[in-house]
């Protein structure tokens, strides 16, 4: 079956769909975007996203492409036109096309609105977090308004890309002072000595995850102790169990963090007891 893409207003497929040249999300990264995830059908944490997308869009002042109400819409049509019943649904909104200047253009000029969805295969992503990741540490060279989720994301592909010539999932980044900030695509944790859920505080220096929101509530609501902090990598490296959390891997375990393999190499217990439980506690679609 052919994937069918979103695209100001038309649905085509993905294969013929396009932007224009100077649209500026593809000269200046000039754009925000959302992930959730697609589960039984059902998308995942809906209302908190769009809550972020609004948030990041009035950050850099631009405006919402359609009303809320007609993106939603537009989000369930793209996911029932790729048939994903277990996957990703992802949108994309950028300042739109005008003659290339670094200056906004027009008030007027419309935005741009892009979705696509796609399948996962659960067994095999099920698969992948029984086994647990590895991650590398590199040190954080993003712009400093990380709390707005842009389309400019070099720094986090180099970083992943590092990641994967070495064998890892994932790059945590850390700051100057030696205190991990967050994945290039996820939120970092640990689990210490004493079964404390640890993650550095989403007011400086990392993206307030949505997953990271809601296993928060999890955590709450399964009487877990949550600690917001900084955490360094050698505390990491020394900690019972690490994680990580995102739209794209729910909670997954990470058994490795550079050269060090935490505790017997294996997933954490509490790590698999909470990504069993995550969708009991998220928000589904109606």
């Amino acid at each position: 079956m052919s994937r069918i893409a979103y695209v100001n207003g038309l649905y085509t497929p993905l294969r013929d769909a396009s932007v224009h040249v100077e649209d500026r999300g593809f000269q200046f990264a000039d754009g925000v975007y959302e992930v959730c995830e697609i589960f039984g059908g059902k998308i995942i944490d809906e209302t908190r996203h769009l809550a972020r997308l609004k948030r990041s869009l009035a950050e850099l002042s631009i405006r919402m492409p359609v009303k809320e109400g007609a993106l939603k819409v537009i989000l369930r049509e793209t996911v029932r036109r790729n048939r994903v019943r277990n996957g990703l649904v992802y949108f994309q909104v950028t300042r739109g096309s005008a003659r290339r200047d670094f200056v906004f253009p027009a008030a007027d000029t419309p935005p741009t609105l892009v979705v696509i969805a796609r399948p996962v295969d659960r067994t095999k992503v099920e698969a992948g977090a029984a086994a647990g990741i590895s991650v590398i540490t590199v040190p954080d060279n993003r712009w400093e308004r990380v709390d707005i989720k842009t389309t400019g994301l070099l720094p986090n592909s180099l970083a992943r890309q590092k990641a994967k010539l070495q064998g890892a999932r994932e790059a945590w980044f850390f700051d100057e002072d030696g205190y991990v900030t967050e994945g290039a695509a996820s939120n970092a944790w640990i689990v210490t000595k004493e079964n404390t859920l640890v993650t550095r505080p989403a007011e400086s220096g990392i993206l307030r995850g949505i997953t990271r929101t809601t296993l928060i509530d999890l955590a709450k609501r399964d009487n877990f102790i949550v600690s917001e902090r900084p955490f360094t990598v050698a505390e990491a490296k020394a900690a019972r169990e690490a994680f990580i959390t995102a739209a794209t891997a729910v909670i997954t375990p990470v058994v490795k963090i550079d050269d060090t393999v935490l505790g017997d190499g294996k997933p954490g217990t509490l790590a698999i007891k909470l990504r069993a439980h995550f969708h009991s506690v998220a928000e589904h679609s109606t």
